[in-house]
């Protein structure tokens, strides 16, 4: 006898028992048993503030004013027990927190330096303010009146996806702040709506935000970030970022992200890569098939969009003072994937620039 769905694998089970009331007992067991992998896909509501989601430290709140509104500003500060009197801010992307950086905030520390790992007003833990109207430019401001408020004149600067785009918008602003800038493969190598990506009305992103859910995310992510691998590990980001999609106040988490879309789009950086003044290190995961833009693009448009691993020589190339640094068999996110070997590269790298600029 041949199997071939699990609706034929209960009816055989019910007439081998013959119908009898004990056999419906026993194939709904059955239903029960193999349906659960599916149940557990199911997105568990953590808050649109992750209220219900741990973080690895203690979660700070810094007051900022959205225009009319005050908002808070999670972040989380990480003391070396052997302070070598240097730090890092971690910024993080689209659909990342500060909580996916523990790996590299412990081996940061575990090597003398503070490490200040904000939330941006808009994700995670943060407020996400209505009427707020996303710039990297507010961000950035924010993230550098934390680093004041917090005593931090200057610092390494480490930065994923889009939040290597929010970097070096930073860069510009306060140049004098960032010691070192590290990008590790970054949204806005180059102007997606020059190179003819279409803008979307915020109504359209928000229709595809109410899409997303943990089975989409998971999708997403196994496809463009691991090029076709998981590791269960990985669920818990894919559960960090569905539930707040899951969460009772979602419009909010929908809002935001999809303003937040928007300003990836319009507010490119890559006209101003030679403006660069200090040293850039640019980290890539080369199996990153990560195209931002491509999804709502024409098919002739979006043919010629190249992701990010190719598009990263060249802008170094334009950069200053920069170094390209690849990691050829991860992707978008090597400090996830392969912890272990993305802080052994990216410690060598701090450690050079501290030996060629004490």
């Amino acid at each position: 006898m041949r199997l071939t769905s699990l609706d034929g694998l209960i009816c055989c089970v019910r007439m081998l028992l013959h119908l009898s009331p004990l056999s419906a007992l026993v194939a709904a067991g059955l239903s029960t048993f193999f349906a659960a992998p599916a149940a557990a896909q199911e997105a568990r509501p953590l808050g649109a503030n992750l209220e219900d989601f741990a973080y690895p430290w203690p979660v700070n709140r810094f007051e900022v004013a959205v225009g009319a509104t005050r908002a808070q500003m999670a972040y989380m500060d990480v003391q070396p027990a052997r302070p070598n009197g240097r730090s890092v801010v971690l910024l993080h992307g689209k659909n990342f927190c500060g909580a996916t950086w523990e790996d590299t905030a412990r081996a940061l520390s575990n090597a003398g330096y503070r490490v200040l790992i904000p939330d941006q007003i808009g994700f995670c833990k943060s407020s996400k303010p209505r009427e707020a109207q996303y710039t990297f430019a507010m961000l950035a401001q924010f993230t550098h009146e934390l680093m004041r408020e917090q005593g931090i004149e200057d610092a390494v600067v480490v930065a994923h996806s889009a939040g290597g785009m929010l970097a070096m918008h930073f860069a510009l602003m306060f140049p004098d702040s960032i010691d070192h800038l590290v990008l590790i493969n970054p949204l806005g190598l180059t102007d997606r709506m020059a190179e003819g990506v279409p803008y979307l009305p915020l109504d359209d992103l928000i229709k595809q935000e109410q899409q997303k859910n943990f089975a989409s995310i998971k999708q997403y992510q196994r496809d463009t970030y691991y090029h076709g691998t998981w590791e269960p590990r990985y669920d818990r980001w894919v559960e960090m970022l569905a539930g707040q999609y899951a969460s009772d106040a979602a419009q909010d988490v929908v809002l935001a992200q999809a303003k937040t879309s928007e300003m990836i789009l319009t507010q490119p950086v890559a006209q101003h890569f030679e403006r660069f003044a200090m040293p850039v290190t640019v980290m890539i995961g080369m199996l990153d098939t990560t195209t931002f833009g491509k999804a709502q693009s024409p098919p002739d448009v979006a043919e010629r969009l190249r992701p990010i691993p190719e598009l990263a020589p060249d802008a170094v190339a334009r950069i200053p003072h920069a170094t390209l640094v690849t990691f050829p068999d991860l992707g978008h996110s090597p400090q996830v994937e392969a912890p272990r070997q993305f802080e052994e590269r990216l410690l060598e790298v701090l450690h050079n620039r501290v030996a060629t600029n004490p």
